[in-house]
């Protein structure tokens, strides 16, 4: 009887993961009640129990092989117990190709193919939250279908300057936009039981000396600017798992650091998560295990043992081992990351109740589509030049290597192995039956035999043929642009496609530029081209999206989520030199404090190219009867601004109402207005909405370093509403006592 008793254990243990996980289920399913109800809280802390109840069957062995990889992108379970591997995946904007056990080498599928979808920054370009959901929703059902429990994104970071090669992956420079935007983001994902992880945290700003560059930055900053979407992720989203960075802050890697992840994560906003490193971001085995790191992941590997051996030359894995053993290190450290990984399993792994995901249809295709055309942001639109006539028998010359170039390549871990892409040119020829379409590269990121001059000659002979000239440039996923691991060098658009531009104007003023990128560029042909559109990376939809607007089958609604400098200079990470970024190589200061994005412009009256929250319609829109209920608001009290939104054109759309709010005769140093609250309305030709935004007084306090808290100054208050933060409609006085 004695050899079954094993066996009886394992099976008990079995019966009651799947009994949990009915429980579990539920739990995750529907959002916590304010005041959380007795059955709930009985259902947690069944959860917790049964947690410990496996964590007593553990050897210290096994709990130590939990903390880290055992694989490129998973972690291991232990078989003896029936609980499975945990396996991880790159996103945010799709699943990434399976890749070898041991290396980076792709492992050579042929059924992981998967829906690419936008990257963040066009969802961002959005401002609708509910198509966040949606894009978060359809993600979590390729990652449940590809088997993955973990996805490592979304990503958060702030938009600081327009250099970061990895701007494109993430939500803009405002905290606000970002926060709101993650959230309904994060809950679509883990809908379908698949963990959101949230990254990088955190004042992961640039890719130059990503992995060593010391940030300083000031408490308020850190609070107000570069932490508020995390905060969101976690007390919102309620993530289940939080990414650290490969940065230092204040001398101490993110990926273990006592501040942001013990005391600010952990215990501040009572994270009960995993924590997660950004790969290759653990350094040492003492601040890994003391200083909030749960699962170590891509640490360098001892090649010389066996594949699933090898991982134990981890920093959480013999070394931390023998640690415990010695007794130099509390087992209670040790059991706190178990706990939480087991939790991140009976959410995911060990929910057996859990959705089985799809892949590939024509559900997910459509919201791909959707992301796609209302993240789209109509710069310029001069004489109406878009939409295009689709039934006149037009020559439309396209030219540039973006109009056939793969955006779902490249760009670091967020590649993609896209089930199909339609290209620019693709999408225009497929809508444009009656017109004569021809094409010219005009340029090449490509090494090549051909010389650039003579892509040049043949751009502007084929423009001149033409009674339109669509412009495809912008960036790419080459390294040095919008790419992981490297920072652009310039602001300026490369292989010389200014020079490009500014030529074919001469030979066809008749021209409109798209532009595909994750980043602002500098645009010294803005006055002389019809129009420009920002198009983003878009998935694969991107030519059907793009082929919609210039159409005019769709009408753009996107907002810019980050403003665009005239030159460099005038962006505020720029503005105080070599220091504020990128650093010196060892340490680098912020000196521009929470003034990122358009709160320097405003405050410092420096005029954008383009700014936040700009982006035109092909209709028309008014905002009027603009009005707060009150004048005089207790610190408990919320704000609800009331409008009329009227489309005013003759053509169907969508605006993007906007409230700022800016306190005058602080007694600190304050932006001139904050984003506060945004509505994103469709409406009808001719028709008219009331419409309501509500702001918590509360939501207008600073931090204040001196009290090491939030603190709301009483007094006047200024309310911005409109379209743009340099399009104001009103301006409205109110005062909070």
């Amino acid at each position: 009887m004695s050899l079954l008793k094993p066996i009886y254990r394992h099976f008990y243990l079995v019966v009651s993961i799947f009994l949990l996980s009915l429980y579990s289920t539920s739990v995750h399913s529907q959002q916590q009640p304010t005041r959380p109800s007795a059955a709930y809280q009985s259902r947690l802390e069944i959860i917790e129990s049964k947690i410990d109840s496996i964590l007593s069957l553990l050897t210290l062995k096994e709990k130590v092989s939990m903390c880290h990889a055992q694989s490129q992108f998973s972690s291991p379970g232990i078989p003896r117990l029936g609980i499975p591997e945990l396996w991880m995946s790159d996103g945010p904007h799709g699943i990434r190709a399976e890749i070898n056990w041991s290396n980076w080498d792709y492992s050579g599928w042929t059924n992981d193919y998967i829906t690419a979808f936008p990257a963040l920054t066009c969802l961002a370009a959005t401002f609708n939250p509910s198509l966040s959901n949606q894009y978060g929703a359809s993600i979590g059902e390729e990652a449940r279908y590809r088997k993955k429990d973990v996805l490592l994104g979304p990503g958060v970071n702030i938009y600081r300057t327009p250099l970061n090669g990895r701007n494109f992956e993430y939500m803009g420079e405002d905290p606000y936009l970002a926060s709101t935007m993650v959230v309904p983001y994060i809950k679509g994902v883990q809908n379908n039981g698949v963990a959101a992880c949230v990254k990088h945290f955190a004042l992961n700003n640039q890719e130059l000396w990503r992995n060593h560059i010391n940030v300083q930055v000031s408490d308020r900053a850190l609070y107000e600017i570069y932490l508020p979407a995390f905060d969101a992720a976690v007390k919102q989203g309620e993530a289940w798992s939080i990414m650290g960075a490969y940065n230092q802050f204040r001398g101490q890697h993110c990926s273990h650091h006592e501040l942001l992840l013990n005391k600010i994560l952990k215990k501040d906003w009572a994270f009960d998560g995993v924590v997660v490193s950004d790969w290759g971001g653990t350094h040492n085995t003492n601040e890994a295990a003391l200083y909030g790191l749960d699962i170590e992941m891509g640490s360098p590997i001892d090649k010389q043992t066996s594949p699933r051996q090898a991982f134990d030359a981890n920093f959480l894995g013999t070394s931390f081992l023998n640690l415990l053993k010695s007794g130099e290190i509390d087992e209670r450290i040790l059991d706190d990351k178990v706990r939480r990984i087991l939790r991140l399993m009976m959410r995911t792994t060990l929910d057996f109740m859990r959705p089985l995901g799809k892949i590939n249809n024509i559900e997910h295709s459509m919201v791909a589509r959707q992301v796609a055309i209302e993240g789209v942001v109509l710069l310029k639109n001069k004489d109406n030049f878009f939409p295009l006539n689709t039934t006149q028998k037009l020559t439309i010359a396209v030219i540039g290597e973006n109009a056939v170039k793969s955006m779902t390549t490249g760009g670091g871990s967020s590649e993609l192995k896209a089930n199909y892409e339609i290209s620019p040119l693709e999408g225009i020829k497929k809508r444009f039956k009656n017109a004569s379409i021809i094409f010219s590269k005009g340029y090449t990121s490509e090494d090549t035999n051909q010389s650039r001059k003579s892509l040049i000659n043949e751009a502007l002979v084929t423009a001149s043929m033409a009674d339109v000239v669509l412009f495809f440039g912008g960036l790419n996923k080459n390294r040095g642009q919008d790419c992981e691991a490297a920072d652009r060098e310039e602001l300026k658009l490369p292989y010389n496609q200014d020079y490009l531009i500014a030529e074919l104007q001469k030979v066809n003023p008749n021209i409109g530029v798209v532009l595909v990128s994750g980043n602002a560029v500098s645009m010294p042909w803005i006055y002389d081209v019809k129009t420009v559109f920002q198009a983003w990376y878009l998935g694969s939809e991107a030519g059907n999206a793009i082929a919609d607007i210039i159409s005019g089958d769709s009408n753009p609604s996107g907002k810019l989520p980050f403003s665009f400098p005239v030159k460099l200079s005038d962006n505020s990470a720029h503005f105080f030199g070599e220091l504020s970024y990128p650093g010196d190589g060892e340490t680098q200061y912020y000196k521009d404090d929470i003034l990122v994005g358009y709160r320097w412009h405003d405050t410092k009256n420096i005029r954008p190219l383009f700014s936040f929250g700009h982006g035109l319609s092909y209709s028309s829109f008014e905002i009027t009867d603009i009005k707060s209920d009150k004048k005089i608001y207790e610190a408990s009290d919320s704000i609800n601004i009331t409008y009329k939104l009227k489309n005013t054109g003759s053509k169907d759309g969508a605006e993007v109402v906007q409230v700022y709010v800016g306190k005058s005769n602080s007694k600190v140093t304050r932006a001139l207005k904050e984003l506060k609250g945004f509505k994103k309305t469709f409406l009808k030709s001719g028709k008219q909405t009331k419409e309501e935004i509500i702001i918590n007084v509360s939501d207008l306090s600073f931090y204040n370093e001196s009290i090491s808290g939030w603190d709301l100054e009483r007094g006047d208050y200024a309310i911005y509403v409109g379209n743009a933060s340099n399009a104001i409609s009103k301006l409205m006085i109110i005062k909070i006592k």
